[in-house]
C-alpha cells in the first residue's frame, strides 16, 4: 500500500519526537482520529505518565489520555529504533537560543540522528520546531540524503509550524489553521493529507521556506507590536495619561486598528524568541533588521521599569527596596499556565532580589520554582499580606487570585497586568 493510501485510511503509523506542549497536543489528535501514534521522548517520566493513561500538559485532559491509552491508540517509547515502522515522523523538539541569541538546532540535529539510521522508503519527515528560513533545506534535507535515499522521491520532507496557545481553551490543535510547505510539491501534497486528516484547515505553501517564514512572522507581529504597546506606555506614563484607558477606546475603532497590551515584558517559548532567529537570519544574509531589534530592546527593559515602580511605590511609604518584603502575583508567563520558561516575572524578582528586597510569590499553578536565588515555594496571598508584605506586584493576572482582597489589604500594588482595573486608590500604581 503506498503512503498515500495509508494516510487516507488512517493506517499509516505516526511517530511523534518530542512529547511537550507541541508534540502531545499533536500526538493526541492523530490518535482520535484514528491513526496508530507512538510518541517518542528521552524523558522516562513522561513516557510513564502517556503509557498510564495520565498527562502532565493543562490542556490535555486526564480522561482523554485514559481513554487514549486503553485503545492502545496512543503510547510512548524512549526506544528510537521503533522509528524503523512509522509511515510520518513529525519533529517536535525544542529550538531555544543560545546565550549568544543566535540558533541552537542541538535538539533537531539530535532528532536527525535517530531518525537517519532507521530511515526507509515512503516515510514522511514533518519539522514542526520552530526554526529560520532555510533549515529545513539546508540542515533537514543533506542529513536525510546522506542515507542514499532522495528526498521527493524516495522519502518526502516537509515544514509545518506549531501554533499551539497554551491555556486557549477556543482554539487548539484541531481547529487551528495548519500551514505546510514542502521541499518538493510531492512533499507538500503528502504532508498537507496528512495534517487534513485531524486538523480541520489545512494551509499549503510553496515552499518549507515560505512556511518557515510564516511561523517567524506571526511572533515578530506580536513582538514588535507589544513593543510599541509598551513604548507608549512609557510616554502615557511621563504625561499622566492612563495607557488602559486609551488602549481600550482606540479598540472601539472597527477598523484599522488592532488592540495590544503593555505588560512587564515577553515570556514562553516563542514571542521572546522567534524574532531573534528571524534577526539572525536577517543579519547572516546582510540586512540589519532595526525595526525588530528595536521592539526587542523595549521589551527586554520592561522587567527595570516594573522595579522602578516598585522603589516608587515604597518610597510613598518612607521604605526602600531593601529590607522591604515584595509579594508578587503570578511567575508563570501567561494567565492559566505553569510554564515559567522566559517568563519576565522571573526577571523582576531577580532584580529586587539583588537590590534587597525579601521577594515571595504566589502562583496557583506554579506551586515550586527552581530558579536560583528565587523563592522555592509559592504562598498563600493572605499570608503574605498578614505578615507585613510592604508591596505587592501583579506579573501574571491569574483569575484564581482574589484581587478585590488585594486592592483592598495590601499598602501598595504595582499592577503590571491591569488586573485592578475596577478598584481605585492611591495605593495602586499601574503600569
Amino acid at each position: 500500500m503506498s503512503l498515500q493510501s495509508k494516510i487516507e485510511t488512517r493506517q499509516a503509523r505516526v511517530g511523534i519526537i518530542g512529547l511537550g506542549y507541541v508534540g502531545l497536543p499533536l500526538s493526541v489528535e492523530f490518535a482520535r482520529s484514528g491513526f496508530p501514534v507512538v510518541g517518542f521522548d528521552v524523558d522516562r517520566k513522561r513516557v510513564d505518565a502517556i503509557n498510564g493513561g495520565g498527562t502532565y500538559i493543562g490542556d490535555v485532559p486526564e480522561y482523554t489520555m485514559r481513554e487514549l491509552a486503553g485503545s492502545q491508540r496512543l503510547r510512548a517509547s524512549r526506544d528510537f529504533d521503533e522509528l524503523r515502522d512509522m509511515d510520518a515522523i513529525s519533529i517536535c523538539v525544542p529550538t531555544p537560543l543560545r546565550k549568544t541569541r543566535d540558533p541552537d538546532m542541538t535538539f533537531i540535529v539530535s532528532a536527525l540522528d535517530e531518525i537517519q539510521p532507521r530511515l526507509r522508503k515512503e516515510q514522511l519527515i514533518v519539522l514542526e520546531s520552530t526554526t529560520c528560513p532555510g533549515t529545513t533545506e539546508e540542515l533537514v534535507k543533506p542529513k536525510l540524503e546522506e542515507t542514499g535515499l532522495v528526498v521527493g522521491e524516495d522519502v518526502f520532507l516537509a515544514f509545518s509550524p506549531e501554533r499551539v496557545d497554551p491555556g486557549n481553551a477556543s482554539f487548539h490543535t484541531r481547529n487551528i489553521p495548519k500551514v505546510v510547505g514542502g521541499v518538493t510539491p510531492r512533499c507538500t501534497q503528502l504532508a498537507a493529507s496528512l495534517y487534513q486528516q485531524c486538523v480541520e484547515r489545512v494551509m499549503p505553501v510553496s515552499s518549507a521556506r515560505v512556511a518557515e517564514m510564516v511561523k517567524l512572522l506571526e511572533n515578530t507581529f506580536r513582538s514588535v507590536n507589544i513593543g510599541l504597546a509598551n513604548e507608549v506606555a512609557l510616554l502615557c506614563h511621563s504625561l499622566g495619561i492612563d495607557v488602559w484607558e486609551v488602549i481600550e477606546a482606540a479598540a472601539t475603532k472597527p477598523f484599522g486598528f488592532m488592540p495590544f497590551y503593555p505588560g512587564p515584558g515577553l515570556g514562553g517559548h516563542c514571542i521572546p524568541i522567534d524574532p531573534h532567529y528571524l534577526s539572525w537570519k536577517a543579519r547572516q544574509n546582510g540586512f540589519e533588521p532595526r525595526f525588530i531589534e528595536l521592539a526587542a530592546q523595549i521589551n527586554a527593559r520592561m522587567p527595570e521599569y516594573v522595579v522602578e515602580l516598585v522603589a516608587g511605590a515604597l518610597n510613598r511609604q518612607s521604605k526602600s527596596v531593601k529590607g522591604s518584603g515584595v509579594h508578587v502575583l503570578g511567575v508563570a508567563y501567561k494567565r492559566g499556565v505553569s510554564d515559567c520558561r522566559e517568563s519576565p516575572a522571573l526577571s523582576v524578582m531577580r532584580v529586587l532580589a539583588e537590590r534587597g528586597a525579601k521577594v515571595s510569590y504566589s502562583d496557583p499553578y506554579v506551586p515550586e520554582l527552581r530558579e536560583e536565588g528565587l523563592p522555592l515555594h509559592s504562598v498563600p496571598v493572605r499570608d503574605a499580606l498578614e505578615n507585613g508584605c510592604d508591596c505587592v506586584v501583579i506579573l501574571t493576572d491569574h483569575g484564581d487570585f482574589d484581587y478585590a482582597y488585594v486592592a483592598r489589604t495590601a499598602r501598595a500594588v504595582v499592577d503590571a497586568r491591569n488586573a485592578l482595573k475596577n478598584f481605585q486608590g492611591e495605593h495602586i500604581i499601574r503600569l
